[in-house]
């Protein structure tokens, strides 16, 4: 039913929780053991680093893995895909060499087990392989690679698995600075003197992840190999940084994810493949406390340790991806960027079709300062948004408007969602019908004891998101 990366031994670590998958939408690690685990979840498991030398030199250790974290676990458990190693030639190059041997190995073993139409096989890299990366159409593999690159593409493209990519639009923002501007990495409107355009191509491009992928496109198109998809294993931006971090935020983290998971719904592909729409992996469920320096590198994570949420995922049009009770409020604002003439024309239509109480923004009262249309829209969307119960496809606005968990109330001027007050004891998730392309799909709440842990909750809850998302979402590995 829906993909779910794992790291190897994952079947046996339950709380060793790393990434979500979109588009697919949530790749965490996780036990195939618990009860409410039934349904048949898609499985992408991985290969240790520290065990590719002994698979790469061994067909007969190769054989004995995919015994005991294959063919152990399928059919009962849906296992889709393998991940050989995690970022191999840049963490571990001395065991590049035995990366492709590693991969045939297993490759053959599942040949032997009759199973290698239905698992893939493949390995994450870092974008770091690829040179020279922006614009897209110049971008190369660091031919110093080019002994691994070679054999690995000509791998994938015989037995049509992905070419797995952990790619980061923070650290291409935080590197070029003044060059890349924020809203093109936090997929944010642009206009049209802001987008990214290729000067051999003319191909504009929106947002940085998009120029990502399609710069392993045409690195894979310079080796001549054209029929390899993108899958990108890791992406995500971290809610929290030291002093020379000041755009790790809670405000763009959740501006990227949820704008990434709205990119990848949307299915619109990437300039050179808008054929083509890649999953992407979200990196990660849960920060990591005892990560060392910097301070971002432990606050990547949807979720706090203690399995509270950092802040509300959502997605505009499509509804919220936590339950509205994971937060005390959310609130409806004006997205950044907008131009005022079309958030002229949304808050015309709120406080008129849209039957909106506006009366606090008219002049002299509490929210008519400071007098532009950003914080009058601001205020009219969130009192449409309220008024409708915070539900789904209520914060939209033709894509201006986003939901955010801080109260954007100020002085007086208090917001609507500040003044709802409820008592009601809620269940983890409600269950809500979000709108979609597809006619919306239902999200099914999840039964729980009161002997369940916070952390069995946080899953349950995530679990459920994914079900409902990937009803209508296809994954690229199948």
């Amino acid at each position: 039913m829906c993909p779910i990366l794992c790291q190897q031994q994952s079947l046996f670590h339950f709380y060793n929780f790393k990434r979500l998958l979109i588009s697919g939408f949530m790749m965490l690690t996780l036990t195939c053991s618990r009860p409410w685990l039934k349904p048949k979840i898609r499985v992408i498991i991985s290969v240790p680093n520290n065990q590719l030398i002994a698979i790469g030199s061994s067909n007969a250790t190769a054989a004995s893995w995919i015994g005991k974290n294959v063919l152990a676990y399928y059919p009962q458990t849906v296992i889709t895909a393998i991940a050989v190693g995690d970022e191999v030639l840049t963490t571990v190059p001395s065991s590049a060499p035995l990366l492709v041997p590693a991969i045939e190995s297993l490759y053959s073993a599942l040949v032997a087990a009759n199973l290698h139409n239905q698992i893939k096989i493949s390995t994450p890299h870092s974008a770091s392989i690829i040179l020279d990366p922006f614009p897209p159409s110049q971008a190369f593999f660091n031919q110093s690679w080019s002994s691994v690159m070679q054999p690995l593409l000509k791998f994938l493209s015989e037995t049509g698995s992905p070419l797995m990519m952990n790619l980061y639009p923070y650290y291409v923002f935080m590197q070029n600075k003044g060059v890349v501007p924020l809203e093109n990495s936090l997929f944010k409107p642009l206009t049209p003197s802001k987008e990214m355009v290729d000067p051999n191509t003319l191909l504009h491009y929106t947002n940085v992840l998009d120029a990502m992928v399609d710069a392993a496109y045409y690195s894979m198109k310079n080796l001549n190999f054209t029929d390899v998809v993108v899958l990108v294993t890791e992406s995500g931006w971290p809610s929290k940084g030291d002093s020379k971090e000041p755009y790790a935020t809670i405000d763009n983290a959740d501006t990227y994810n949820s704008n990434m998971i709205k990119h990848v719904l949307d299915q619109s592909g990437t300039p050179l493949h808008p054929e083509i729409t890649s999953s992407v992996y979200l990196y990660e469920l849960f920060n990591e406390d005892l990560r060392s320096p910097p301070v971002s590198e432990a606050n990547w994570g949807l979720f706090y340790a203690n399995a509270t949420p950092v802040y509300l995922l959502h997605v505009s049009g499509g509804g919220t991806f936590l339950a509205n009770d994971t937060t005390n409020q959310t609130y409806c604002i004006v997205m950044d960027g907008v131009d005022s003439k079309t958030l002229q024309a949304a808050l015309d239509w709120a406080c008129g079709p849209g039957r909106t109480n506006c009366s606090e923004i008219q002049p002299g009262e509490n929210c008519y300062q400071p007098n532009n249309v950003k914080n009058h829209a601001s205020y009219a969307f969130d009192s449409y948004y309220q008024k409708e119960g915070r539900a789904a496809g209520s914060c939209d606005f033709k894509g201006v408007a986003m939901i955010t968990t801080t109260d954007p109330s100020h002085g007086s001027c208090i917001f609507p969602g500040s003044k709802k007050i409820t008592n009601k004891t809620k269940t983890v998730m409600n269950t809500t019908t979000p709108s979609n392309a597809a006619g919306g799909s239902r999200l099914i709440s999840i039964i729980r004891s009161s002997r369940v842990s916070a952390m069995d909750r946080a899953l349950q809850a995530f679990l459920t998101i994914i079900f409902s998302i990937l009803l209508h979402i296809p994954f690229v590995v199948s």
